[in-house]
């Protein structure tokens, strides 16, 4: 069996083929993590740590750490899709690995519709915004349709302009420190917010933790990666790298050239950073950029939900029709158009840019059960040591506290809702074996 045409699975049907290379696997996790949170995140998080915002950034990127050491573990010792479905099944039981899966599923989908209205939002008026949501899911499955070599390479040209658009808002923000002087002051910042806690810096944490938790999406890609047991682990480990070095630098940027009591109470504060520096021609820029970046969460996302719609069909944790494998491109077609119809669907029904707190919940539990799951590998099958596992499922607890009460009360709801039907279809077939 070749590195990039796998046989056919045990039951005749298609598997999934090798050719993610390493560049292919950054470029999508690059893409899953640069989303429009970067543009939009920061003022929130500012607003509730105040001058200790790096701090924040700190601690999201050390449990993005941990639970993206644990997940490169997991996917070279298991590069099937699936992700943390698959871990959890495997190393823990049906029913963590269900939970997981369904969690994304269901979490993602919801959060796939949001995207699209996000990005239509920085394009187009009120009035046009959902039918341009829907014509980006389109295109976005159709891309995802021609096999994952499209994908990683419209996820390349995708984080190329992106990266290019936060440049500029990088050197405003330097040109501007340079001609007026830091406008970081503590002082100042003490006087406009209120006084910082240690849960406000933890909010920070969480605030920033969800723009660009992301990494783990090429775990779900497992199956159709080049040399999985190198190629993941190094995929996740330089994307999340780049992306939180990229997110250090734009934090301190933000602070010098706003300050933190202005960042706090920016709506979109890489929009005053090129204004202040009098570019205002980079407006429409950064508006695009923003628009083009939530593109390209989306693109990673809808692969990444297809792949684990795909490993949970053929455990029939999912019907059975969405293992189907298309054999030319050797993509799970019925799944994508399934992911794809559901988040029109969405669209078409509901906002729910501000309504999707229940995805933060099932991120969490998500990579909760990867970290457990990575906790329980033998020493031989080690890349971390085992207390950054366990650090790891440590973070995602303590940052479900910083959640808002009704993502936690949805997240449950959400949980409870698939965790019944499974006990309903699990008690049917105990009647039909009978």
């Amino acid at each position: 069996m070749s590195s990039t045409t796998p046989s056919d699975t045990p039951h005749g049907a298609p598997a999934l083929a090798r050719r993610l290379t390493l560049r292919g696997a950054v470029a999508i996790g690059l893409a899953s993590m640069i989303g429009a949170g970067v543009f939009a995140a920061f003022g929130p998080a500012a607003a509730v740590a105040g001058e200790w915002l790096l701090l924040g950034l700190a601690l999201a990127a050390f449990v993005a750490f941990a639970n993206a050491g644990s997940t490169g573990q997991l996917a070279a010792r298991y590069p099937e899709s699936g992700g943390a479905y698959r871990y959890g099944r495997v190393r823990l039981g049906e029913w963590p690995g269900f939970l997981a899966g369904w969690g994304f599923v269901v979490g993602k989908t919801a959060s796939c519709a949001a995207m699209a209205m996000t990005a239509a939002d920085y394009l187009v008026p009120a009035e046009w915004e959902r039918p341009v949501a829907i014509a980006a899911v389109v295109v976005i499955a159709g891309i995802n349709l021609l096999g994952i070599t499209r994908t990683a390479r419209a996820a390349t040209v995708i984080v190329a302009v992106v990266l290019a658009v936060l440049a500029i808002v990088i050197a405003a923000g330097a040109v501007d420190v340079a001609r007026q002087g830091s406008a970081f002051d503590s002082a100042d910042a003490a006087a406009a917010l209120p006084p910082v806690t240690p849960y406000g810096v933890l909010q920070s944490a969480g605030l920033l933790f969800f723009a660009f938790a992301g990494y783990a999406r090429v775990a779900t890609l497992g199956e159709e990666v080049v040399d999985p047991a190198r190629t993941i682990p190094k995929a996740i480990s330089l994307s999340l790298a780049a992306v939180v070095t990229l997110y250090a630098v734009i934090g301190v940027v933000l602070l010098g050239a706003l300050g933190v009591a202005s960042l706090a109470a920016a709506d979109a504060p890489l929009d005053d950073v090129v204004l202040l520096a009098g570019w205002g021609w980079a407006i429409p820029v950064v508006q695009a950029g923003a628009a083009l970046a939530a593109l390209g969460a989306l693109l990673a996302l809808v692969a990444g939900i297809g792949r684990t719609s795909l490993a949970m069909a053929r455990d029939r944790e999912l019907p059975a029709a969405l293992s189907s494998v298309s054999r030319r491109a050797r993509v799970p077609w019925v799944a994508e158009v399934a992911v794809a119809a559901a988040i029109i669907v969405l669209v078409l029904v509901v906002d729910l840019r501000g309504a999707i707190g229940f995805s933060s919940f099932g991120v969490l539990v998500y990579y909760l059960v990867a970290n457990l799951s990575a906790a329980t590998q033998p020493a031989a099958e080690r890349r971390i040591p085992r207390w950054l596992s366990i650090a790891g499922a440590i973070g995602c607890l303590v940052l479900v506290v910083t959640l808002p009460w009704p993502s936690v009360v949805g997240g449950v709801a959400v949980f409870a809702v698939g965790a019944g039907i499974r006990l309903l279809v699990l008690a049917r077939r105990r009647r039909l074996a009978a």
